[in-house]
């Protein structure tokens, strides 16, 4: 089963994660995108490790978030996060190269047999942003999390620490949209 959490920052995606990956009764491999560039980055790096189990396995993969994913035994619960930050990681690279990457993720992703949680950040819900690399950083992780979505199982919209399902529009419902 794969799993897609996303929304606004502090809106309990990684949390729902824990849980989801706790429950699966699978060893857990935790794959993290984040680097600690400064002191608060780093604050928040130990943080999100403080509320893992000790017994999981942590993977850093700040770019090669695919090749990381297939490393990972077939049997263990994977959690990705986040793909938000992984797009920072990438924006030195040109729109194209950003989203084969993540059509090769998203590839990885879909072979896993066991569990697999992938946490980004909703970032088009607010303004418009003033410069292009603000405005470039929100389009090409919207593209890349809609890349996710499209082999994702099921998909989560997290909001103020609960969680709310979101649906495709298939059948007789894609015609009232």
């Amino acid at each position: 089963m794969l799993t897609l959490l996303t929304g606004g920052a502090r809106s309990g995606k990684s949390s729902a994660a824990v849980r989801l990956a706790t429950v699966s009764g699978r060893a857990v491999v935790y794959v993290a995108t984040a680097e600690a560039g400064d002191d608060e980055m780093a604050d928040r790096i130990s943080r999100h490790q403080a509320d893992r189990p000790s017994e999981w396995t942590t993977i850093d993969a700040p770019r090669a978030l695919a090749e990381a994913v297939r490393t990972v035994d077939t049997q263990a619960a994977v959690i990705v996060d986040c793909l938000a930050l992984w797009v920072t990681n990438l924006l030195d690279l040109a729109d194209e190269e950003i989203h084969e990457r993540a059509a090769a993720l998203a590839g990885a992703l879909r072979e896993r047999q066991a569990d697999t949680i992938v946490v980004t950040n909703e970032v088009g819900d607010g303004i418009v942003p003033d410069n292009a690399v603000a405005r470039r950083f929100r389009d090409v992780l919207g593209t890349v999390n809609q890349q996710v979505r499209s082999v994702s199982d099921q998909a989560y919209l997290c909001v103020a620490g609960g969680v709310i399902p979101i649906t495709d529009l298939t059948g007789p419902e894609a015609g009232r949209v």
